[in-house]
């Protein structure tokens, strides 16, 4: 509990707050500094490009000034689409030092989402690679006002058109690399804006201040052990609470970017080879790919790599298999509206010596709060009373602190649930172990991660609702070996209704969604019901499990 301060406290008398002593955090100091320390060591890697930090620095004060010089500032949105590639880095540095906001969309998705997220974030700019102008283009025919287009033509590019006034290079030739910038008046000031589905098909908007992304960066570099000796290889994707703000970390220690247009295994295991790679993130579908690559492009390399995971706690064989080829997994727990990672399962010494299944069933607990989360607990989400530490009784997951988000934009009300009694609340149910460790058991909200990506089972629902021989449909979580979870929707059929197979419903939904929605299973037959007619979701789990 924050006590008041007494008129009487001798150490508040005459000693404000000043310049001298007292400035906003924010991120892009990390590039400042990295650049003033270290100006020829290489900061970006990509292809055959070689950026030291001094022209990184560079081309995103180029960024910002032509960013400027098109009236773009501070409350302005500016979306970039783009796998893992130097433009993509460099906004999220030029972008804000124009004051402007960065909005990194999902490149997965299709036309109508993106349409829907510019729209909802009046995006001002959009920035594009040309391999995602299909649905892009979709996107732009949809949104219905003007907006400027600037295309990434990237050799390593595979195929696309472009669709833009401009080259991302002639847009950044435009720009003055000696023009003037500021840091933000307020460490409060939006600094990105990240879309999750939530539990419903529209996405909400999770607005980012420079304040968590700096601590959470921050917090990173110390519970990975980053060190300007560094090398980072993109196998996540940026748009991901940007990068898990490691976009900034690495920066923050002066550590090697290594840009990733593709996740291949083939890819990877070359480049940590060439570049010596240290460290790297991913969904638990990175660690299959790696393990089950063909033994031709599994590449020897001599240093341990660091590898952070995310979502489905990795099992014993993959953790093994993993070390075996030289990788080191740590277990990381997260959300969007947490800067993405939140705790971790912090190593403890006495493990080392355990058996591969006794290891892997302490780093499937999502562990202890980072060093820059200021408070993590589980707790009854009504009356906010810690479970016992027990192993046994679930509550929710809450957290509070500088790492949590503005809130969402323009949905004050969902705002107001989610911050209420002073806690982020998570929707996510866990257990509080005797040692402070948390395992989440399940989550509240009915989303489906898979390979990474959020799912809302309400969107597919809604989806299969539409087929015309559908009376009622359920979807939930399936555990899959490779993308951790994939959607399993239960489908009762209209009586009457001509027989229907599995593939038939899968190919509807992949007719009137993005494909990596989709349901992987399909099971037909009535749905069970509680007394007032609510299905029991937690029945289709089991199911679903056992299939």
């Amino acid at each position: 509990m924050i006590k008041p301060q007494r008129e009487s406290n001798i150490y508040e008398r005459d000693l404000g707050r000043n310049p001298a002593n007292h400035q906003p955090l924010t991120p892009l100091s990390y590039l400042t500094r990295a650049a003033s320390v270290y100006p020829d060591k290489t900061a970006v890697i990509h292809g055959r490009e070689r950026y030291t930090y001094g022209a990184f620095y560079e081309r995103c004060r180029r960024l910002a000034s032509a960013l400027d010089k098109r009236g773009v500032g501070p409350g302005d949105t500016v979306a970039l689409m783009a796998p893992n590639v130097p433009a993509m880095l460099e906004a999220h540095y030029g972008v804000p030092m124009a004051g402007a906001v960065l909005n990194a969309l999902n490149y997965r998705l299709d036309g109508e989402a993106i349409a829907f997220i510019l729209n909802h974030g009046e995006a001002k700019v959009l920035i594009t690679d040309r391999e995602l102008s299909p649905a892009v283009k979709e996107a732009l025919a949809k949104i219905g006002r003007a907006i400027v287009v600037i295309d990434i033509d990237d050799p390593l590019a595979e195929d696309g058109e472009l669709l833009g006034e401009m080259d991302y290079e002639a847009f950044l030739a435009d720009g003055d690399p000696e023009a003037r910038w500021s840091y933000p008046a307020d460490e409060w000031q939006a600094l990105a804006l990240n879309y999750t589905s939530g539990t419903t098909g529209n996405p909400k908007g999770v607005v980012y201040h420079h304040r968590g992304a700096f601590l959470n960066a921050f917090g990173n570099a110390m519970v990975f052990g980053l060190t300007r000796k560094s090398v980072y290889l993109w196998t996540l994707p940026m748009f991901h609470c940007n990068g898990w703000t490691h976009t900034w970390a690495v920066t923050a220690v002066a550590g090697t970017h290594v840009c990733l247009r593709k996740v291949a295994p083939a890819l990877i295991f070359q480049m940590i080879a060439e570049h010596g790679v240290t460290h790297m993130c991913g969904a638990p579908i990175v660690l299959n790919m790696l393990i089950h690559a063909p033994d031709e492009v599994k590449v020897p390399f001599g240093q341990t790599v660091e590898v952070a995971t995310g979502g489905a706690a990795p099992p014993s064989a993959v953790i093994t298999a993993m070390e075996r080829m030289g990788f080191r997994v740590t277990h990381l727990y997260g959300l969007t509206e947490t800067f993405g990672p939140a705790t971790f399962c912090a190593w403890q010494d006495p493990w080392d010596a355990m058996t591969p299944e006794d290891k892997a069933a302490k780093l499937a607990r999502q562990g202890v709060p980072y060093p820059t989360l200021y408070e993590l607990m589980v707790a009854n989400p009504e009356t906010l009373e810690p479970v016992p530490a027990d192993g046994r009784t679930l509550g929710e997951v809450m957290v509070r602190g500088n790492t949590v988000m503005k809130g969402y934009l323009k949905n004050p009300g969902t705002t107001g649930e989610a911050f209420a009694g002073g806690w982020f609340h998570s929707g996510d149910l866990a257990v509080m172990h005797a040692d402070g460790y948390m395992e989440v058991k399940d989550r509240s909200k009915d989303i489906i991660i898979s390979g990474g990506e959020n799912i809302s089972s309400l969107e597919i629902e809604e989806v299969l609702h539409r087929h015309p021989d559908v009376m009622e449909a359920a979807v939930v979580a399936r555990p899959d070996e490779t993308w951790g979870e994939t959607p399993c929707a239960f489908v009762a059929l209209k009586p009457g209704a001509a027989e229907v197979s599995a593939e038939t419903i899968i190919e509807w939904c992949r007719d009137n969604m993005v494909h990596f929605k989709c349901p992987h299973h399909v099971v037909f037959g009535p749905l069970p019901k509680t007394s007032t007619g609510k299905i029991q979701k937690f029945v289709l789990r089991e199911k679903a499990r056992s299939l």
